[in-house]
């Protein structure tokens, strides 16, 4: 399942939103710094519309949508990859994680205390991004010097790591993402066991006062959208404390909160969305008379991964797979009749499986 890390400074929102993402509020949010101490953990559905609308063509009650778990990471200050305040837990719970939801303030409120007494959204992102860089320097550098001598001797392990770590380098002393370097896919699995934070994907998300939910945003909106083009990261604005309000609503009472701020759905949504989508995931379905199930796999996953995703032995004894596509399966209405018209293709090794494919596996036992 995929692990997302909400990050930011102290009190800009971030267990907030986690507890508008869990619906639950497991996280305490107080106006204090390192109030998170211990990550709190949740798993969200991924919203997705097709699941509700297969179950209409089949007899099964049970949907069961596809999933990320969201952690909420304690506040990081300056000085946090040396081990100031709570850095080194948050280095820690943040290496587990696939993907980084940075939460940076957008909004003034004197109420609301700011860790760097203003708020500056760039300046705040800069602080993190500082700390990340500085720690996956110190990683890059030793390893470098681990696999130095071994690189020499000609060991092809060791010299492609030296290599790629040799890409990733002058970035960060340039004080730039790993993620900006140009990295093969076999590239960053030589690496993957450094853990390097600045390597991974990141969602800006922008929290606005509700006053700036209708117009979608502001000066320090625009300021944060600016930043993250500059280093391949995305951005979702959301209001962590409407989204919060949210929390224990009915569907009537949350469409009419909606209406009165001027929007016609939540932040949320589109963050979840766009964590699924940022890692290059995609869904595809099962649907019968046990249940309606989203899995989710790579862009360019071939048939037998895909099904094993669902158990190993369908991988290692996979045959074929009987592949409907969705709107071929909606607008005919089960795979009896989609077989009859021959929209049931019986797909083999090398099918890539597309998103919102319905599929049912043969295999040998």
């Amino acid at each position: 399942m995929l692990k997302a890390g909400i990050v930011g400074l102290p009190n800009v929102g971030k267990s907030t939103l986690f507890n508008a993402l869990s619906n639950n509020h497991i996280a305490e949010a107080a106006n204090y710094p390192f109030c998170t101490i211990e990550p709190n953990s949740a798993i969200v559905n991924v919203p997705d519309d097709r699941i509700a609308i297969l179950q209409k063509f089949v007899s099964t009650n049970v949907l069961v949508p596809a999933a990320i778990e969201f952690m909420d990471i304690a506040g990081l200050v300056k000085g946090a990859s040396k081990g100031e305040g709570l850095g080194n837990k948050f280095l820690s719970n943040i290496r587990e994680c696939d993907l980084i939801v940075h939460v940076v303030r957008a909004f003034d409120d004197d109420n609301v205390i700011h860790v760097e007494g203003k708020v500056d959204p760039i300046n705040d992102i800069d602080t993190i991004n500082t700390e990340l860089i500085l720690s996956d320097l110190e990683q890059v550098a030793n390893g470098r010097k681990r696999n130095e001598k071994k690189a020499r001797g000609g060991d092809k392990e060791a010299k492609l790591i030296d290599e790629v770590l040799g890409k990733i380098e002058p970035l960060l002393e340039e004080g730039k993402p790993a993620r900006l370097a140009d990295l093969t896919s076999e590239e960053i699995f030589a690496i993957k066991s450094y853990g390097l934070i600045s390597l991974k994907k990141v969602i800006y998300a922008a929290n606005i006062h509700e006053k700036d939910m209708a117009s979608g945003t502001n000066d320090y909106v625009k300021k944060i959208e600016a930043h993250a083009q500059t280093e391949a990261a995305g951005v979702v604005v959301i209001s962590a404390q409407a989204e919060s309000e949210l929390t224990g609503m009915s569907d009537a009472e949350k469409k009419e909160f909606l209406e009165e701020l001027g929007v016609q759905d939540t932040g949320l949504k589109k963050l979840i969305q766009q964590a699924y989508s940022l890692l290059g995931l995609r869904t595809y379905f099962t649907a019968g008379e046990k249940e309606v199930r989203a899995w989710t796999i790579k862009v360019g996953d071939k048939a037998p991964r895909a099904a094993g995703v669902i158990h190993t032995d369908f991988e290692k004894g996979f045959i074929k797979a009987e592949t409907i596509g969705y709107n071929d399966f909606v607008a005919i209405g089960s795979r009896p009749k989609a077989r009859e018209l021959g929209k049931a293709r019986q797909e083999g090794k090398e099918y890539v499986v597309q998103d919102g494919d319905v599929i049912e596996f043969k295999f040998n036992n």
